[in-house]
Order: structure tokens, then C-alpha cells, then sequence
């Protein structure tokens, strides 16, 4: 482990053992917020202090102002599972929610904390993604009011931007979903600031597809992969959420009042490779794991050790880092009780972590952790851990390798034994009943393979591949390909010659999905004035239809020339030609943006 990491580790430890601050006594019935953020990297919180290129302003204040979970974790390294057990606050394993592929029958059986929060009078309010089930039943589930903005497209709400009742039906977006969302939470704020909450805000973010709008990217200028700048961007809108969220607060007095859970739902995908594919589509989100080892997709840490802050400020004392282990199944747990509810132990599997974020309790808050993902089962106990996939069986003592490096359960026999007892006994408790609910796929063999025996990366499947001639240079050319000419990127520019005199270049973009009509936009300059022109290709079409072009001007000139033309796109764009000049030609930013404000950065 880096002697940055574990200097932290170190200090947290060091002062959470210091005597605690005298604390402002608690408020009865607080609010409860949590900020879910979707196959969210570990690394990315600047507060970490990983990575240096994150930047998230409000959510460190948040954490300033409260509690850093070092070892905070979801409860499933995919989506689906860990929205159920977080919503329910028992393993989703009980209810036979095991994956994204199961069936939603148990969870539908089950008691949500919004219904148990509703019931205690809590307004309860949910906005982002909700992926259990139809959008337009979430409020069936507990929730009063509903703005599931996840995407630039219709969703489905019972309120407005401004908190207004409204039937519940689809809506169209008018902002950025992540805005969308972050806006109707504020004005859910500003209606109920004199009765207790819960607000239950899922950005869908930085999951893919990677659509952040011009004015975040733009925070993010220097050298990097486009979908690291997405990622980034996308992250800068949830941080500027978080910010408007907490400044209604303290506008109506209610920061004391509040209690806020900031958690990622599983680890980034990688995909291995990383590749930095064209467009925002499947693949790399552009979120780190770093230092973790694994990605999203395994019981690694690097699947399910994710960001996660408290705050409660006046009542939790503020501290760098909490050193013990921590479940999104707290949340569940923590918000009974401090609602009053008397909710039956087997009902919630989470633990009330306010005690011991006071100081009133003192030890780690769970004795063991565990885990079950489709073949995959894992527990925590202490600094020990033991991951199974299949038959392979790895033991990693945490203290001394969070990155999941050295195995050691043959040197550890016994510590494996013991481990792998009270993981089966844990096991026989769920539906269906075991540590594992189907066999090892080759994708997770190809992972385990790859992050914890160390095996070289396998080839890079074929759906993630980039398609024609130069695809052995699409990772650095960001997937473009080129007709006629030759191209290469010098000091972060795309550089395109033609091969002959005579030859007129085009630029070719696939892969694409954007509503149209869309807005072009180039910063572009050439060594010869030119006339261009823009084809594109729909969804349904075979060829290239000579209604659609566009044709654009191109002066030469010593700077960059910004370049921007309307494409009548009526559907969706899939393809896209971009014709240019006999003569040398330099592109340094290119992004396409639709009607509804999808942003696709192409460079």
C-alpha cells in the first residue's frame, strides 16, 4: 500500500481515538438526505486524495463537515442490487435481488425506508435513476414525490423543476439531468423547510452514456482521455448539486437539522483496458478505482469500496477519516432510529451509525461485513478479507494490502477456514440459499484472472472494439477514421494531410447516437482557405443521402477559427462525414450537442 494512503489511514485512526468535541445535543426527527451517485471510482473525490485532476469543492466541505468513511462500502459491485439493499436496508440476497438480471418480486415484497419514513410523517421525495421497476410506480414504494430525470429524454415525474404537484405522467427535460435533479430536490427543500424529509437524490452519473454539458467540460481543459473529461464533468455537475442542495439548507436554517449520506452505488468500470472509445456509449466511464484493485463486476474492492461521507454537523463531530468498516445498509438502519421507528432486527441488516460517529459507542459498528454477487461471495472481518469467485478463493489481510495484492491464504490457512465458516453459514440465510447463484462467467474468470492472479489482460472484446483500418490507433484518435489522407495527434491537436495533391480528405465518425437536430461545432485551422462539408447518416439509412449535408467555411488564418453549423438531423444520428481540404488541416476541439443539450465531445 502507498505511504500516502496509509499515512491517512494512520491519521484517521489516530484521531478518531482522540477525545471527543462536547456535542450540541440532537435534534429530534432529522432530515435525511442521500446523494446515490452511479458506478462512481473511489478515487474520484477530491478528498480522497488520490488523483489530482477531480475537483469537488462541495462535496469535500461536506466531508469537512463531517465524516470521510475510509472504508465505506455498497452492497453489490452492480446496480440494481445495491439500490435495493440500500433502499430496503436488508442484504437484497434475502429477497432473491441478486443481480440486475433478477427478478423483482422480492423487492417488491419488501418495505422500503421511505414507506417506513412516510409512515413516521417524513415527506419523502425521490429524483435521478431508479432502475427497480417502472418509473411511474416508485411512488408505491414509499415515495410521495418522483422527478426520475436520468437521461435527455422524457421521464417520469409527479412534480416540476420548482416543486409543483403535477399528475404524474412523463415529463421533457429542460435541464441537464443532473441539474434537473439537483434543482427539484432544492425546491422540494424550499416547500417542506418546516417538517422532516427525505430526500433520496440518484444521479445518474458518472455512468455511461457520458453526456455532460459544455459548461462543466469546459472546467477540465488540460491534456486527458475524453472520457476521463466526461467523467469529470459529469462529476462536476453532481458536486455543483450538492452545493445548491446544501446552501438551501443553510438558507432555511435546516443544516443542523439534516443528516447526509453521500455514497457511490459500485466501483467504475473499467472494462480492463480502459479504452477512451469514441462517443459516451458502453465502456470505460472514465472513473478511477485507484488504488483499489477490480472494477465494477467483482467482489474486489475496487467493484464495492466506494466514496461515502456523513455529515451532521452539530450533532456528528467532524474528523478526517473514520477507520472501521461501513455499509450502505447503515442508511437504512441509521434513519429508523433516528425517526423513532421501532422496526422489528431482522427487518434491517444495517447498523445505527450515529452512536458511533458521536463517540457514544466505541469499536467498529460491524463485526463482519459479507457479501453475494452472482458466483462471486466475499467477508470482511476486521483487516481480514476473504474473496471467492467460483472455486478460486483469495484471503487479503487489508491493513497491509487494500490494493489486493498478495494472497494469503495458504499462509493463512486457518484464517480462511475460519472466514469461509461464517460466510457459509451466512450464505444458507439467503434466497436461494448458498455463496454463489450460477457459474463463473468468462468475463469474471477474464477479470479475476487479470486483477488478482496477475495474468496479462485478455484481448478487448468485440462490442468495445473501434471498427475499420486504423483501429490500431483508435484509442490515441479517439475512434476517428480517415478516407483519403493520413492523421496523427501532435501536442494534443488532430493533425490530417491528404496523401496526394489531388486527394480532398474526409473524416469518419461511427458508433454515434444523437437526436437530432444537431449543432457542429469545430475549433479548427488550416494552411488554405476551404469549403467543407458535414454528411451524416439516420438510423434506418444505408447510405448517405445527399439531402443531408451541411457545408461550412474555412479561412486561413496564423490562430484557430471556431467553426459552428446546424445539421438538420430529423432522428438520430448515427454516422458522421466530415469533408475537408486539399491542404494541411489542424482540429483541436470538436463537439456535436442536440436539441435537447446532449453534449458529445468528439475531441
Amino acid at each position: 500500500m502507498s505511504l500516502r494512503i496509509s499515512f491517512h489511514l494512520l491519521l484517521g485512526v489516530l484521531l478518531w481515538s482522540a477525545p471527543q468535541r462536547c456535542l450540541v445535543a440532537a435534534p429530534t426527527r432529522p432530515n435525511i438526505i442521500v446523494f446515490y451517485t452511479d458506478d462512481h471510482g473511489h478515487a474520484d473525490l477530491s478528498c480522497q486524495q488520490v488523483v489530482d485532476d477531480v475537483r469537488t469543492p462541495n462535496v469535500d466541505a461536506l466531508a469537512a463537515s463531517g465524516v470521510r468513511m475510509v472504508h465505506g462500502y455498497s452492497t453489490a459491485p452492480q446496480c440494481v442490487p445495491s439500490r435495493g439493499g440500500l433502499l430496503v436496508g436488508r442484504f437484497q440476497g434475502r429477497f432473491g435481488l441478486d443481480s440486475n438480471g433478477s427478478s423483482l418480486d422480492g423487492f417488491n415484497a419488501e418495505t422500503t425506508i421511505a414507506e417506513r419514513l412516510q409512515q413516521a410523517g417524513y415527506v419523502t421525495a425521490q429524483f435521478g435513476k431508479w432502475h427497480l421497476g417502472p418509473t411511474d410506480a416508485i411512488t408505491d414504494h414509499g415515495f410521495r414525490h418522483v422527478f426520475a430525470q436520468n437521461a435527455q429524454r422524457p421521464f417520469s415525474a409527479n412534480i416540476t423543476l420548482d416543486g409543483e404537484d403535477r399528475p404524474m405522467r412523463s415529463l421533457p427535460p429542460t435541464m441537464y439531468h443532473v441539474d434537473g435533479c439537483s434543482r427539484a430536490a432544492a425546491s422540494i427543500i424550499d416547500r417542506y423547510k418546516n417538517q422532516p424529509f427525505f430526500l433520496y437524490i440518484a444521479y445518474r452519473a458518472p455512468h455511461v452514456p457520458l453526456d455532460a454539458p459544455q459548461k462543466y467540460l469546459d472546467r477540465f481543459p488540460d491534456p486527458m482521455p475524453h472520457r476521463r473529461r466526461q467523467a469529470l464533468a459529469m462529476l462536476s455537475a453532481v458536486d455543483d448539486g450538492v452545493g445548491l442542495v446544501t446552501d438551501t439548507l443553510k438558507r432555511h436554517g435546516l443544516t443542523e437539522k439534516t443528516l447526509i449520506f453521500y455514497i457511490g452505488d459500485n466501483g467504475a468500470p473499467l472494462k480492463i483496458h480502459k479504452v477512451d472509445a469514441p462517443g459516451g456509449g458502453p465502456g470505460w466511464d472514465g472513473s478511477l478505482n485507484d488504488p483499489l484493485n477490480g472494477e465494477k463486476g467483482m467482489l474486489a474492492e475496487g467493484g464495492m469500496h466506494v466514496p461515502f461521507v456523513v455529515a451532521w454537523p452539530g450533532t456528528i463531530p467532524t474528523h478526517p477519516a473514520y477507520p472501521h468498516p461501513v455499509s450502505a445498509l447503515d442508511v437504512a438502519a441509521t434513519s429508523a432510529a433516528l425517526a423513532g421507528l421501532d422496526v422489528p432486527p431482522e427487518k434491517l441488516d444495517g447498523v445505527n451509525l450515529v452512536p458511533f460517529l458521536t463517540g457514544e459507542k466505541q469499536g467498529p459498528p460491524h463485526q463482519q461485513l459479507m457479501w453475494r454477487w452472482t458466483a462471486q461471495s466475499a467477508i470482511r472481518s476486521g483487516d481480514w478479507k476473504l474473496l471467492r469467485g467460483g472455486e478460486r478463493e483469495y484471503l487479503y489481510n487489508l491493513a497491509d494490502d487494500l490494493e489486493e495484492h498478495h494472497n494469503l491464504a495458504s499462509e493463512h490457512a486457518d484464517v480462511a477456514a475460519r472466514l469461509r465458516r461464517q460466510l457459509a453459514a451466512w450464505g444458507d440465510q439467503l434466497t436461494p440459499p448458498g455463496l454463489q447463484v450460477g457459474p463463473m462467467s468468462e468475463t469474471w474468470n477474464d477479470y479475476f484472472d487479470f486483477y488478482l492472479d496477475g495474468k496479462p489482460a485478455p484481448p478487448l472484446p468485440e462490442k468495445f472494439r473501434p471498427r475499420g483500418k486504423d483501429a490500431s490507433s483508435a484509442t490515441e484518435l479517439r475512434g476517428w477514421l480517415l478516407r483519403d489522407g493520413q492523421m496523427s495527434v501532435v501536442d494534443g491537436h488532430l493533425q490530417i494531410s491528404p496523401k496526394a495533391d489531388e486527394d480532398h480528405p474526409f473524416l469518419v465518425k461511427n458508433g454515434l447516437s444523437i437526436e437530432g437536430p444537431v449543432t457542429a461545432e469545430m475549433e479548427i485551422r488550416s494552411d488554405s482557405d476551404f469549403e467543407g462539408t458535414f454528411a451524416w447518416r439516420k438510423a434506418g439509412d444505408r447510405t448517405f443521402p445527399s439531402g443531408q449535408r451541411s457545408e461550412f467555411s474555412v479561412r486561413q488564418q496564423i490562430g484557430w477559427q471556431t467553426v459552428r453549423v446546424d445539421l438538420p438531423v430529423q432522428g438520430k444520428l448515427i454516422h458522421l462525414r466530415v469533408h475537408l481540404d486539399a491542404a494541411p488541416t489542424s482540429i483541436r476541439r470538436f463537439q456535436l450537442r442536440s436539441a435537447n443539450d446532449q453534449a458529445v465531445t468528439l475531441w
